[in-house]
């Protein structure tokens, strides 16, 4: 090679250098392995925690998204009463033995045999805002929160010194606050009343028409009171034990929930992948996102970006900076490359919006930076050759 294309190429790989230097950096799909692993520093204002995935990081979090599951937070308890409230409307029926004239309005009972006994039907009354109803010869009774038994036993015991030999029945004849209401992504919104049976979740569901969307991007949320525990649809009927029986006045709602990550850096695609209510690990989040690309990514680089809750772990950086909500950034670090991680991975579970990210490998970078020298010398080199 002659001195003057000797002087070319250098000046060539001089002016790549400077067009290097001045971009500051090739062109990249994101941060590489190591300037993920310097934002932890201490002195980052962002906070950011970098955590390495192990089978005990991964077994923790996924007791952390156990908690709360409906047989736990609700119960599972089987017995059901009827308890009467406000606004419920009652029928009440009381027999005398002969020759009772206490109601003389009252007939006698068809199926009352030799005895003939006398049957008095009293007109619907509904339960007033204070809780209680009103009963000829009886007076004022407490009727809230009472079952029809208990309440019958007591107009009973009222009659039981100005009638013979008094019997009483309570019927619920209007319900109207022993029900559950049934409500989001259902067929039909609708009030379940509940019965001594003991209704439970797929009950109210079925009876609402059941589901409008796939049953796997479904999450079913049950509110009792102040309690409110979540479990995806697929759960509930896969686990018996997580249909529980409702109680009066719990709110069932069917959420669509299309839960998703995004896939970024070197992996087969760059998209925002759906995944079902149940909940995805990371080795299927890695496999419908293409997996890793071989010609450029690093084994050792693979991410997760997260939110996590400030009570998830031990954070390895403190003091702990959250952000306005009380989540804490966290970046989760897989290593590939070992061959342990692989079982790791079908343990850790992915997060709604969690990002999923893979880092170019060190060698690819020098690679880019070849050829960005390489396309700027070759058409210098060819037009000297050309020139001579």
């Amino acid at each position: 090679m002659s001195r003057l294309s000797r002087c070319v190429i250098f000046t060539a790989i001089a002016c790549g250098a400077v067009t290097f230097s001045g971009c500051s950096a090739i062109p990249t799909s994101g941060p590489s392995a190591s300037q993920i692993s310097g934002a932890a520093a201490p002195a980052n204002p962002a906070g950011i925690q970098i955590v390495d995935v192990t089978d005990d990081i991964a077994r923790k979090l996924f007791a952390e998204r156990s908690v709360g599951n409906f047989a736990d937070t609700l119960g599972n308890g089987t017995s059901f009463q009827q308890q009467l409230g406000v606004g419920d409307t009652i029928e009440v029926s009381i027999w005398e033995a002969p020759p009772a004239t206490l109601f003389g309005a009252s007939q006698l009972d068809s199926k009352g045999g030799a005895s003939n006994a006398r049957v008095t039907v009293l007109p619907d009354e509904t339960i007033d805002g204070s809780g209680k109803i009103n009963v000829p010869f009886a007076g004022e009774l407490k009727a809230v929160g009472r079952t029809p038994v208990e309440l019958q036993r007591d107009i009973a015991l009222r009659l039981k010194n100005i009638a013979h030999d008094p019997q009483v029945l309570v019927k619920l004849s209007r319900n109207a606050t022993s029900y559950v209401t049934v409500v989001g992504d259902v067929v039909s919104s609708t009030r379940m009343p509940l019965s001594a049976r003991g209704e439970r979740v797929l009950d109210a569901l079925a009876l609402a028409g059941g589901v409008k969307q796939p049953v796997d991007k479904i999450t079913i949320q049950v509110t009792r009171g102040d309690a409110v525990a979540s479990l995806p649809l697929q759960t509930v009927i896969r686990d018996p034990h997580q249909n529980v029986p409702l109680h009066a006045g719990d709110v069932v709602t069917a959420l669509f929930q299309p839960f998703s990550f995004t896939s970024l850096g070197a992996t087969g695609k760059s998209a925002e992948i759906n995944f079902e209510a149940q909940g995805i690990t990371l080795a299927q989040a890695l496999a419908r996102s293409g997996g890793l690309e071989d010609s450029r990514s690093d084994a050792q680089g693979v991410f997760i970006f997260r939110f996590e809750d400030a009570t998830a772990l031990s954070w390895p950086n403190s003091p702990v900076r959250t952000t306005a909500d009380g989540k804490v950034p966290v970046v989760y670090r897989v290593n590939l490359r070992d061959p342990n991680s692989l079982f790791v991975a079908q343990n850790f579970m992915m997060g709604n919006r969690d990002l999923l990210y893979v880092s170019n490998a060190p060698i690819a970078e020098v690679q880019k930076f070849l050829n960005v020298v390489f396309s700027v010398a070759y058409p210098i080199i060819t037009g000297v050759q050309t020139f001579k």
